[in-house]
């Protein structure tokens, strides 16, 4: 990124807009661009001190440049020996952006700075330019630290720190626990980690990442979720559990080394109530990835225009400042159900919102793994399916016997440790057409009706709890009838013992 603002200096660009929220690295990184040839003198304004020369007491004001319009026209009015060569920096510019006046003023400097070596700044953590700037302005993302920065600030910590050496695998993991925090956000974290324990090992890489946790929670987008639960509690579906055992180590570092590309993601298709978020949410574990949820209820803002594309935007961001991670989007079909043609119902917001969300998937190059699950493929879009987006396209059906008898042994072991007086199978057969979250609410009755009667629940109770249920696959079976029909051809089933039997068919 230094190298990029050098070149747009360089090429005598006159506006930039850097949108960061660390000002004092990148006016660093800024002034060390300024000290090559030509060097230039670099200024900084703020409303509260005015004009300040980089590195000068704040004291040294230049009179009268508090106001931005004064500022600016100080800024066109240098005359040095060298041109007024000059970097002119303006800290959070973007609450005067509705101002005519300084709008103005911003396009007359543009104008006067033809031929010379002086280039305005503006930076800001929020990106708000004005219409009449747009074909003038250059806008930059500056990053967050890489690991090699990362490296320098836990050098200055472990010098204070005991032990003061460390082993590279416990540095490497405590550079990686703090990558997609700022610097200052690191030197705290790692601060706080070594007063809490008094040390700084790879033993409180946890207390770095709950620093991490607190980076969500302000995103007001994005929900960290913890899952307790391994991928063990999921009934069945051992095809799926196959495949996700088999990346286990996608993210590694061996694996780049071995060819292999980062996944991209999945797509989970199936019947409500069947174990797909579970699946996404159980992975985390697997995987030793943060998952995150992205809530599109949240994104749709209606506020003001762009306001919505503008909090995918800042989501989206957030989730790869914080990489290798997990972003579960749940019930895909009700998300971006509208993305086709929106344009009569919102003003084609929701399309909008589509087309760059399927355009970062497209195109990035983070490694952040998209975990979706569906219930109603009709609503998808077609750009959703086609391969590419999606590493694959598993279709959980309802559970076979063998894996009902492995769902009820999954719930009543939660619940007791003696199960041996439950027939596992004959549950099974009773509970025929039961989706794995209908065997627990029957299961969930059955203990009611027996604490009611301050008695233990038997065999009967839960017999008697499924017999009085009618699950989903009764009361709408024409949906369940369609969606099988749609995936046995077009989607990677997730139970083992149907997958074994394409395979013999194929």
């Amino acid at each position: 990124m230094q190298e990029e603002i050098n070149i747009l200096i360089q090429a005598q660009y006159p506006l930039i807009y850097l949108i960061t929220s660390e000002e004092e690295r990148s006016e660093q990184a800024i002034a060390t661009i300024a000290q090559t040839k030509p060097q230039r003198r670099v200024f900084v304004w703020t409303v509260t001190h005015g004009i300040v020369e980089y590195g000068q007491p704040r004291v040294t004001t230049q009179h009268n440049t508090v106001s931005p319009e004064a500022a600016i026209e100080w800024v066109i009015r240098q005359k040095e020996p060298n041109g007024g060569a000059g970097i002119y920096i303006f800290k959070d510019l973007h609450p005067f952006k509705d101002s005519p006046a300084v709008t103005r003023w911003l396009r007359d400097a543009i104008a006067s700075f033809k031929g010379t070596q002086k280039t305005i700044i503006l930076m800001s953590p929020v990106l708000q330019v004005p219409i009449e700037l747009e074909k003038e302005v250059i806008v930059l993302d500056f990053p967050l630290p890489d690991m090699k920065e990362l490296n320098q600030v836990l050098s200055k910590q472990l010098e204070q720190a005991k032990p003061r050496r460390i082993s590279t695998e416990a540095r490497e993991k405590l550079l990686k626990a703090a990558l997609g925090l700022t610097k200052d956000e690191a030197e705290k974290v790692y601060r706080k980690a070594q007063v809490t324990t008094g040390r700084l090992t790879e033993e409180e890489v946890d207390i770095i990442l709950s620093e991490k946790k607190q980076l969500i929670r302000r995103n007001g987008i994005l929900e960290f979720i913890e899952e307790d639960e391994t991928l063990d509690a999921v009934g069945g579906l051992e095809e799926l559990k196959r495949w996700l055992r088999q990346r286990s180590n996608a993210f590694t570092e061996r694996a780049r080394e071995y060819g292999l590309p980062q996944p991209k993601g999945m797509l989970i298709l199936g019947v409500p109530g069947c174990g797909k978020s579970l699946i996404a949410k159980t992975t985390s574990r697997l995987w030793s990835l943060p998952l995150l949820r992205l809530d599109m209820g949240r994104v749709y803002d209606g506020s003001m225009v762009g306001r919505s594309e503008a909090n995918l935007r800042n989501a989206l961001k957030t989730a790869e400042s914080i990489s290798p991670a997990i972003l579960f989007i749940d019930e895909l079909d009700k998300s971006f159900a509208g993305g086709g043609g929106s344009a009569d119902s919102d003003g084609g917001t929701s399309s909008r919102i589509f087309g760059s969300f399927l355009t970062w998937m497209q195109e990035k190059k983070s490694p952040v793994f998209v975990m979706a699950t569906a219930n109603r493929v009709e609503r998808l879009p077609g750009e959703f399916l086609r391969k590419g987006r999606f590493d694959e396209l598993f279709f959980v059906d309802l559970p076979t016997k063998e894996e009902r008898q492995d769902i009820f042994k999954i719930h009543l072991s939660k619940r007791r440790r003696d199960i041996a007086r439950f027939d596992l199978e004959q549950l099974s057969n009773v509970s025929d057409g039961f989706s794995g979250a209908e065997i627990e609410q029957a299961l969930v009755a059955a203990m009611y009706e027996a604490f009611a009667q301050d008695r233990e629940f038997t065999q009967l109770d839960i017999i008697a709890a499924i017999k009085s249920t009618m699950p989903l696959s009764k009361t709408m079976s024409e949906q369940v009838t369609a969606l099988r029909d749609w995936a046995r051809q077009r989607a990677r089933p997730a139970a083992s013992s149907v997958a074994e039997y394409q395979r013999m068919e194929f």
